[in-house]
C-alpha cells in the first residue's frame, strides 16, 4: 500500500477505496468477462497503476472529463476515485455500450462512494450536446477512431489522453493522414512499451475555419 500511495500521491482512504474496487472486479470477473485472465495475476500494475499514472496528466483547470468504452473502469473508474478526494470539482463520465458492464460500474460507485460521477450505457458516438475538457480511453480501438469520437465530444481547448502500446507510432501516424493535432508523447512508468499520447489542438484535415 505505501509504494501505491507515494508512488501516486493518494491517501489512505482512497487506497481503501481501490482496493474495494479490486475486490469487486475480481468477484465480478467470475459472472462477465471484465479484463483478460491473464492480467488478474498483475491488476494492481496493469490496471490500476496504469490508470492512476494519468492522474497528473490531467490540466489544473479541468472540470470535466469523459471515458470512452471504459469496461471494467480502466481508466475512469480509477481517476475519478483519486478526484474524489483530490479534486472534487472534476466531474466524470463513463460510457460503456454493454449493459452489463455498465451494471458493475454502478456497483463500484455505490460500493466506493465515490461523488461527481456520471455513468452512461451506450455508444459515444451518439452523445450530443456534451463538451467535455478531456477526454480519455484505453484499449478501445485505434487512434484514428479514438479522433472521430473525440472531435464531437472536446471542449474548444480541450485534450486527449490516450494510453497506447508498441504500435503507438504506427497508430500516429495513420491518424495523421486525417488529422492535425499537436502531440506529446510520454514513457508509461507500468510498462516498457506503453506510451501515453496526450493530444490537443485537434483539427479534421479540410475543414475549414467557419466550420471549426
Amino acid at each position: 500500500m505505501k509504494n501505491f500511495c507515494d508512488t501516486y500521491d493518494v491517501s489512505r482512504e482512497t487506497y481503501s477505496k481501490l482496493e474495494l474496487y479490486c475486490q469487486a472486479l475480481i468477484e465480478w470477473q467470475e459472472k462477465i468477462n471484465l479484463i483478460s485472465k491473464n492480467s488478474l495475476q498483475d491488476v494492481w500494475n496493469r490496471h490500476f497503476a496504469d490508470s492512476a499514472q494519468l492522474f497528473n496528466l490531467i490540466p489544473k483547470n479541468a472540470r470535466t472529463i469523459i471515458d470512452i468504452g471504459s469496461g471494467a473502469g480502466f481508466p475512469g473508474m480509477v481517476l475519478a476515485i483519486i478526484s474524489n478526494k483530490k479534486t472534487p470539482y472534476l466531474k466524470t463520465t463513463l460510457v460503456e455500450s454493454i449493459k452489463k458492464k455498465t451494471l458493475y460500474l454502478n456497483h463500484v460507485k455505490e460500493l466506493v462512494g465515490v461523488r461527481n460521477l456520471e455513468i452512461i450505457n451506450g455508444r459515444a458516438e451518439l452523445i450530443k450536446n456534451k463538451k467535455f475538457d478531456v477526454v480519455t480511453s484505453r484499449a478501445v480501438t485505434a487512434l484514428q477512431g479514438l479522433l472521430t469520437y473525440a472531435d464531437n465530444l472536446l471542449n474548444k481547448n480541450g485534450i486527449c489522453i490516450f494510453p497506447k502500446g508498441a504500435n503507438y507510432q504506427k497508430e500516429i501516424d495513420e491518424a495523421k493522414k486525417f488529422w492535425k493535432f499537436s502531440l506529446d508523447v510520454i514513457q508509461s512508468t507500468t510498462s516498457e512499451e506503453g506510451k501515453i499520447l496526450i493530444i490537443s489542438n485537434l483539427t479534421k484535415k479540410g475543414r475549414s475555419k467557419c466550420q471549426e
